[in-house]
């Protein structure tokens, strides 16, 4: 008799997500905060536009650091620290009146449940770990795992670190990282991972694709395979 071959399932491929502006609108959340943060230590708010251009700079995927920058080109003299406790009280509030609250899911009905039918789902974000938990299960059950957020690592995007770790925590087939922005882009390129980019900012060159939101993802993929 001939031995029989075992063979290894098909792996699923791995689609890994940035967060903000990518899965949920945090133009009233983040971008509110760090808007706020500075006004409230020089008495001057930053206009939306301005904080996508420091973005498009790349190397301020950290709001708490873009803020404390913004604050010091504005004359500010606050510490980082200062920054950063005064950016969370605003964002998490009491856990009824935070910004936190005022993000928008953006994915349409249906989308992840298809993806993940085919696909394992992560997310690399440049929030906190915490954080990004508390948002997914205010607005979908699908399962993202693992997590990875700013807590995770000790270097931050453009550092690929935060994408390695996910690869090297799950076997996967294929892989892709969605984002929207320069440090986005620039940490999948770092990790050897196909990039597809989401909105209008800056995401520089080497984008599998760019999107105009996530809901044109799965023709996206199916393009590239």
């Amino acid at each position: 008799m001939q031995d029989l071959i075992l063979k290894d399932p098909i792996l699923k491929d791995l689609i890994v997500f940035d967060m903000d502006g990518v899965l949920v609108d945090a133009l009233e959340s983040y971008r509110a905060a760090i808007q706020e943060t500075v006004k409230h230590f020089t008495g001057e708010e930053p206009a939306r536009a301005e904080i996508q251009e420091w973005k498009n700079r790349g190397g301020f995927n950290d709001d708490w650091h873009l803020s404390h920058q913004m604050i010091h080109e504005r004359g500010g003299k606050a510490t980082h620290a200062e920054v950063a406790d005064y950016f969370r009280q605003i964002f998490h509030g009491d856990g009824s009146n935070g910004l936190i609250l005022r993000e928008r899911w953006i994915a349409e009905d249906g989308l992840f449940e298809r993806l993940s039918s085919n696909h394992m789902l992560a997310i690399f974000a440049g929030r906190l770990s915490w954080e990004a938990k508390l948002t997914l299960d205010r607005f979908t059950k699908i399962t993202f795992d693992p997590i990875v957020g700013a807590d995770c690592v000790s270097r931050l995007k453009p550092d690929p670190e935060g994408l390695l770790k996910i690869r090297g925590a799950v076997e996967h087939g294929k892989c892709w990282y969605i984002g929207d922005t320069i440090d986005d882009a620039r940490a999948a390129h770092a990790a050897g991972v196909p990039f597809i980019g989401v909105g209008h900012g800056n995401l520089g060159e080497g984008s599998f694709a760019v999107l105009e939101d996530i809901n044109s993802l799965e023709a996206a993929i199916a393009a590239h395979r």
